[in-house]
């Protein structure tokens, strides 16, 4: 297989060599590996790696990848990080507009008549900045059979990875995990991984987020290690009977065999909050086994006051009776629903309290800590925010779970948005719009819808998958809309810029959504025989002196019931903590401040918190007002 520069000019390919997404479980050794939280089936490759930064495609070393590459003239980069915040590329943050506007003439592919004279390739762009990684490492420990898994959590925007100056393979959707199977290609000591990162690709078109343009791998990279016989994924199904009082339970479980099975089974243990065993079951290994119809009474329900989760755990054993790795998750039982235009959680109107929520750090960017997410979530409390969107783009992994633990509503985003493709300078204007209905798109975002549910499937505080933002609406998003319903009845689909194309209105989104909507048009629509209840996936722009006015809004809730609240955008500034070259003291910078040119300046501090996250005085009216329901 041959790497192809091409391959950041054509938005049909975005996945190469790599391992179809799956459900984000983990696997251990033994009960003390789960009790510690580290599986030494995990190897991190995190740390200090070799760099090199190429301003343009045509710059780029072409041979760092070769096993017998000289890197000596290499420098060092922290992985995960920024490559902007190493100090390499010019820091930028623009909200609506490309980042190349003005510069370059440049149109999506498929979006436009002669498509050959006007697209202006990625890789031959003299703005398309790329970093080329090395790092050594020794295999880990592997049993007979066992498979070696390379797994980036999340690497902006398009990455082309070797192993030992073989190609293995290319990815470019940002925010979710890319794995691949190394397992013939690794040596005992000394394997060399070389991953080369372009700052743009087609897929740029599709990530145009309100954020810092940042690049590199800013998410944890991994080895994981594979027992001979494997779970490689598990789909969790909790329902309940109408009544609320009985929970059923069907368990799909997939593994991988490097070898043909023979013997061996899984055991299936299913306990509650407080460990009291209820099913103990086993099944001859298989490559699919299903557990189905596991009857629960009495069943506790997971929710924002209560949730209550059920422990899961799997254990895999060979043909000889050896344990090879054990699975556990936390899953929970809660029916989502809509009546007479109402949703309900638990037979129950659900009201949101939320916010859009960035992943932020002001020293790190994007690159944040576990700490980072337990003290947004310590916020969340002192605030009486229940509910999240995750704006605009799958986050850790980590904060799922956090969130089915804590109580936390869930909106699940698709890493999805093309803002400037259908609004310049403020007008509606869809000539070039991606993804659209151009079918040159089509796979690529049905394939981050598939991405984000696969991983995500198992978490009980996800209530809504979101399509996106911002990215108008077409036959492509309608058909991510078709991919949720089919494969999920338990949550509702949400997206909002089917506002602007009401003949897709029966196909896209579960929800009425709009942006910034003024308390008397919500009204008007509650008002006039509403098909869709109301919920407001962004509302209370939190910048400068803001958030005054909730009041308004919060009689909604009291005077419709189809209206459901909202996330109040947003939660956290976006700005960086640098020294003031004048005083030597810290500051907080924002857009423009880096002279970035073009840039939307401050518009990246309309947070609830600093960047810092100290609470701005506006944190007490969404106290005040969250604070009563």
């Amino acid at each position: 297989m041959k790497p192809l520069l091409s391959w950041l000019d054509d938005p049909t390919i975005f996945r190469v060599g790599q391992l179809a997404a799956h459900s984000d479980h983990q696997h251990f050794l033994n009960q003390k590996e789960i009790g510690n939280k580290q599986s030494s089936f995990v190897t991190s490759l995190n740390g200090q790696w070799q760099f090199n930064f190429a301003k343009d495609p045509q710059s780029r070393n072409r041979h760092f990848f070769e096993s017998d590459f000289d890197s000596a003239s290499f420098e060092q980069i922290n992985v995960p990080g920024h490559i902007e915040l190493a100090g390499f590329d010019q820091i930028q943050y623009i909200n609506t507009l490309y980042p190349w506007e003005g510069k370059t003439y440049r149109r999506p592919v498929g979006s436009l008549k002669d498509d050959v004279k006007q697209q202006a390739p990625f890789s031959e762009d003299d703005d398309n900045s790329v970093g080329q990684y090395l790092t050594q490492f020794d295999s880990p420990h592997r049993e007979n059979n066992e498979k070696c898994i390379l797994r980036f959590e999340g690497v902006d925007k398009a990455m082309y990875v070797w192993i030992n100056g073989t190609f293995i393979g290319y990815s470019e959707d940002s925010f979710t995990p890319s794995e691949f199977d190394i397992t013939d290609y690794l040596k005992p000591h000394g394997n060399k991984l070389a991953v080369e990162v372009f700052k743009r690709s087609s897929a740029s078109y599709i990530e145009d987020q309100d954020f810092f343009r940042f690049f590199g791998i800013f998410r944890d990279v991994s080895l994981i290690t594979q027992p001979k016989f494997h779970i490689y994924d598990l789909d969790i199904k909790p329902t309940t009977e109408e009544n609320l009082t009985v929970g059923r339970l069907n368990i799909g479980i997939k593994l991988t065999a490097s070898a043909a099975i023979i013997g061996g089974n899984v055991k299936l243990a299913v306990a509650d909050a407080n460990g009291k065993l209820l099913f103990d079951e086993t099944s001859d290994l298989d490559t699919h086994i299903e557990f189905s119809d596991l009857r629960i009474t009495n069943v506790h329900l997971w929710s924002h006051n209560n949730p209550y989760l059920y422990r899961l755990t799997l254990s895999v054993f060979d043909e000889n009776g050896n344990l090879l790795e054990l699975i556990p998750y936390q899953f929970g039982f809660r029916k989502m629903e809509i009546k007479n235009n109402v949703i309900l959680l638990n037979h129950q109107r659900l009201i949101i309290s939320g916010v859009n929520r960035h992943e932020w750090n002001d020293k790190t960017g994007r690159c944040i800590t576990k700490q980072n997410m337990l003290d947004d979530l310590d916020t969340f409390d002192k605030l009486n925010i229940n509910a999240v969107r995750t704006c605009h783009y799958p986050d850790q992994i980590e904060w799922y779970h956090l969130c089915d633990t804590l109580g936390i509503y869930v909106m699940a985003e698709n890493n999805l948005e093309s803002h400037g493709s259908w609004q310049k300078m403020g007008a509606v204007e869809p000539s070039y719009n991606v993804p659209g209905s151009l079918p040159q798109w089509r796979e690529a975002v049905v394939d981050r819808a598939r991405s984000n549910y696969e991983l995500l499937k198992n978490h009980p505080s996800i209530l809504f998958w979101s399509l996106g933002n911002e990215s108008y609406a077409g036959d492509d998003i309608a058909a991510m809309d078709q991919y949720y319903h089919d494969m999920d009845d338990s949550r509702l689909t949400h997206y909002e810029g089917v506002v602007y194309t009401p003949e897709y209105r029966s196909r896209i989104s579960d929800v009425e959504s709009r942006m910034y909507a003024s308390p008397a048009a919500i009204r008007q629509y509650l008002t006039n025989h509403p098909d869709k209840p109301y919920l407001n996936c962004e509302y209370m722009h939190s910048m400068g002196n803001s958030v005054g006015g909730m009041k308004e809004y919060d009689d909604l809730i009291h005077d419709f019931e189809s209206y459901q609240g909202g996330f109040i955008w947003d939660f956290i500034d976006q700005a960086l903590l640098v020294k003031d070259e004048v005083t030597g003291k810290p500051v907080l910078r924002y857009g423009g401040d880096f002279d970035d040119r073009h840039s939307d300046y401050s518009f990246s501090g309309d947070g609830l918190l600093f960047a810092d996250r100290t609470l701005k005085p506006a944190a007490q009216e969404v106290k005040y007002f969250y604070g009563q329901y």
